[in-house]
């Protein structure tokens, strides 16, 4: 009975997994042409068609002429690995997974096997390493001949994107610097105390290790170590130099790797801990990142790049530097207050394109109290002629010498510095400046002439427009792929993988962006108009 039982239990089980002869009326039959599922206005399709036109040289000469082809095609790996970004899957894994059960993946594997995690992780970290700019800017000059780009109007913002890297472990730099300090100290009291002891003149620390080193050679000193074991004196000062030898190449690797910032993680020693706007616990927490910018011209984000400076001021001129070799010069630049300074207007001075930056003070210039500060140079009467300026109680500042200031990337800045001949006896003297000696006004000349050709700009028709538009299209764009993408860590770590990371989501955003357009009849819309309530 038991046996008969159990044989029944064993054809109940074959017959329910045996989905072939029990449920044929339940089971799936794929065709054989997969693009029949496929809608014909399907993003998958857009992607396709306009990544076929690229060439793929660059990317082709990162594999070996010599031993077996790859599995996947470069150009259909490429192809899958931006359209996974379009659809949030960024983990390697995940798109092997999209690769194994999803239609529009199968379709773009062209009867291909799935690719394997490491391959994918491969192809995204090494093989496009010297490539990914080249394959995007590509894209972005396939945009005019569609009429959906021209380069009259440029719009510049940028963000702090998290760094896949450890929040605790960092390295600041003036910490670095006082326990070099230190050091430096230590080792030149342990100099001091071995001249001392054996009557030697040693100043060099190198020297002295060889010293010590060939002394212990000579008299075949055998280090101990352990509880109840006596140390040789040469064994003792041996043991200490090379701990302070270790310390100091720290240090001073730790300090090249500075480049410039503050601080870095050690985790992944390009990213630099900045304020997040992402400050969940409120406490100002300084957390690993980099700054993210990006260029939003017609709706497409036309260049982005990946550094690691704090203020965006001191990344504009690299990254219009990065955007003049692939792509044509925009007119217009349009940039918020964060990109002001002198360096960078006279660098689009220079390059025959005008300047929509507003200015660091526009919103303070309309409040009623710097408008009533007297100590402002903007509140006093500039005299041409003579070069003076007329304070508020009608005396005159008066030139007086000119002064070099040189900035953290060696741009030299000339700055004119006016004085009054006498306020001892001005009644206003308080409010207008906190010296006990006379007045002096410092006039950055050229930065402020550049600025009032900005602000013309940027308060004229067109720059309203402009200013307009650039918040609607580069923000805009942020708040894309940070909120609807969730893209809001690195998964890479390092400048040049991180920038592939995000070139890639960028790349995905703009066939996003040329698929909607299509679907909603906007192709040729450059601009958002302003909706008058």
């Amino acid at each position: 009975g038991s046996f008969s039982s159990f044989y029944g239990i064993i054809t109940i089980m074959n017959q329910l997994t045996n989905f072939t002869t029990n449920f044929q009326e339940h089971q799936l039959f794929l065709p054989m042409d997969l693009a029949k599922i496929i809608p014909d206005n399907d993003s998958v399709r857009v992607l396709s068609n306009i990544l076929e036109v690229l060439n793929y040289s660059t990317l082709m000469q990162e594999y070996s002429k010599l031993g077996r082809n790859p599995i996947v095609n470069p150009k259909v790996l490429f192809k899958i690995l931006v359209y996974a970004f379009m659809n949030n899957i960024y983990s390697s894994r995940q798109i092997e997974k999209a690769c194994k059960r999803d239609i529009n993946f199968m379709w773009l594997l062209q009867n291909m096997p799935a690719p394997s995690h490491n391959t994918i992780s491969r192809f995204r970290s090494k093989r496009l390493a010297n490539c990914m700019e080249d394959l995007f800017y590509q894209l972005i000059l396939k945009l005019p001949h569609i009429g959906e780009l021209d380069f009259n109007n440029l719009f510049i913002d940028g963000t702090k994107i998290e760094a896949n890297a450890n929040k605790y472990t960092f390295k600041w730099k003036k910490s670095i610097q006082k326990y070099d300090k230190k050091l430096d100290i230590k080792i030149e009291e342990l100099l001091n105390s071995f001249n001392c002891r054996n009557k030697t003149y040693f100043s060099d620390i190198n020297k002295l290790r060889l010293h010590i080193k060939n002394e212990i050679f000579e008299t075949n000193i055998l280090f101990t170590s352990g509880k109840g074991q006596k140390k040789h004196s040469l064994q003792k000062d041996y043991e200490i130099l090379e701990e302070y030898l270790k310390k100091k190449r720290e240090y001073q690797n730790d300090l090249k790797k500075f480049n410039g910032r503050n601080s870095f993680s050690k985790t992944d020693n390009d990213a630099t801990f900045m304020h997040m706007k992402e400050d969940h616990m409120r406490n100002s927490q300084l957390k690993p990142a980099y700054n993210a910018q990006i260029s939003v011209s017609g709706e497409y984000i036309t260049g982005a790049g990946i550094y690691n400076k704090r203020n965006d001021y001191h990344v504009l001129i690299p990254f219009l530097d990065t955007l003049k070799t692939y792509l044509p010069p925009f007119k217009n630049i349009v940039a918020d207050a964060g990109y002001e300074s002198e360096e960078n207007y006279v660098y689009l001075r220079d390059n025959c394109q005008s300047a929509y930056i507003k200015p660091q003070t526009y919103e303070k210039g309309k409040t009623r109290k710097f408008k009533n500060d007297i100590s402002k140079k903007e509140n006093m009467i500039y005299l041409e002629q003579s070069n003076e300026y007329i304070c508020h109680n009608q005396r005159k500042l008066k030139y007086i010498y000119s002064s070099n200031k040189k900035t953290e990337s060696g741009y030299i800045k000339k700055i004119d510095v006016y004085g009054c001949d006498n306020c001892s006896d001005c009644n206003s003297k308080s409010q207008c400046t906190r010296s006990k000696y006379n007045k002096k006004l410092y006039v950055p000349r050229l930065f402020t002439e550049l600025r009032e050709k900005s602000y013309e700009n940027i308060t004229s028709d067109l720059g309203i427009y402009l200013r307009l538009n650039r918040s609607i299209q580069v923000e805009g764009a942020f708040g894309v792929i940070k909120e609807n993408r969730k893209f809001r860590q690195f998964l890479l770590r390092g400048t040049k993988k991180v920038e592939i990371e995000f070139l890639l989501i960028c790349m995905a955003y703009n066939i996003n962006k040329l698929h909607a357009k299509k679907e909603k009849e906007r192709l040729g819309v450059a601009f958002h108009k302003k909706k008058l309530c």
